[in-house]
């Protein structure tokens, strides 16, 4: 196989709960995260000049080692010693630096690509496992779908399939170090949990309303301290017909759950008139994991 063309897909969290902290720095977390269908798109061609050659679409982006799409294939080219090179062609559509993990999906994506290009035989957990050293999110973006992720996000359980629905998704003009939101969150200050068991009890019995008002995410407070205009785009949200509306990861990307595709259009043309996101979005779940 020479040539592959990959959809890299973007994540909400449904509920992000942080239980403590430990001594290395990172944070025990309990999450429930799910696809959705907004994505990269990535191909990748193999060369017989040695050596990774990565493009993207954004200027602004490394396309270097610094890059987590570049990272991926130096992994699996070093472990495996694969003499040829790859050329990798990364097309944006995720927000960056939005708590959606686009360059943790680019980076699953590229971990599977070089794995079926390159024929290296490797399970979808041995790909896991190679992820993590990446970053906490990589190894949930090769497995995909509805699932809870504890420990550090690595400790991962699939879930039943999150009900159909639409989804909203604006992202303010700013950019969040989630490095800085976990920094400023002290573990012992959160007094409110959302509700994850209350989130796992919906989607078991597939009741959307119950999902949506069990949702919560323990770092809002932080990021709309700094960042009020996140809490301006969920009340849009929920005022224009959401079930409920929150912040993904350690933002400022701003998702809202509905049960009508129409509503959510009328919700997303409000957000752009009240001029709160230039980067707004209606789309839908992905509940498929990968093969």
């Amino acid at each position: 196989m020479n040539k592959l063309e990959l959809k890299a897909l973007g994540k909400i969290n449904l509920g992000l709960d942080v239980l403590g902290r430990r001594e290395n720095g990172y944070h025990d977390v309990r999450m429930v995260m799910q696809t959705l269908y907004l994505y990269d798109q990535i191909r990748m061609q193999k060369t017989k000049e040695p050596g990774i050659r990565l493009s993207t679409n954004l200027y602004y982006l490394p396309a270097d080692e610094n890059n987590l799409a570049y990272k991926a294939a130096d992994l699996l080219m070093r472990e495996f010693e694969i003499k040829e090179g790859v050329d990798i062609s990364l097309e944006k559509h995720i927000p960056v630096a939005a708590g959606m993990a686009g360059g943790s999906s680019n980076a699953a994506a590229v971990l599977f690509g070089m794995n079926r290009m390159f024929s290296l035989g490797l399970s979808q957990k041995e790909l896991m496992d190679r992820g993590v050293t990446l970053g906490a999110d990589v190894p949930y973006c090769v497995m995909r779908g509805t699932v809870l992720a504890e420990g550090i996000g690595e400790i991962l359980t699939p879930l039943p399939a999150m009900p159909k629905c639409h989804v909203l998704i604006a992202k303010p003009p700013i950019s969040v170090s989630t490095k800085l939101v976990y920094e400023k969150l002290d573990s012992h200050e959160i007094t409110e949990h959302p509700d994850i068991d209350g989130i796992l009890d919906g989607l078991k019995s597939k009741n959307l309303k119950k999902i949506a008002s069990c949702m919560g995410n323990v770092l809002e407070k932080v990021t709309i301290e700094e960042y009020p205009v996140i809490e301006e785009i969920k009340n849009v949200m929920k005022e224009n017909g959401a079930l409920n509306a929150m912040m993904s990861g350690s933002g400022p990307t701003v998702f809202g759950i509905y049960e009508e595709k129409e509503r959510a259009k009328r919700a997303a043309q409000k957000i752009k008139d009240l001029q709160l996101a230039k980067q707004v979005y209606v789309t839908g779940i992905h509940n498929a994991r990968r093969r």
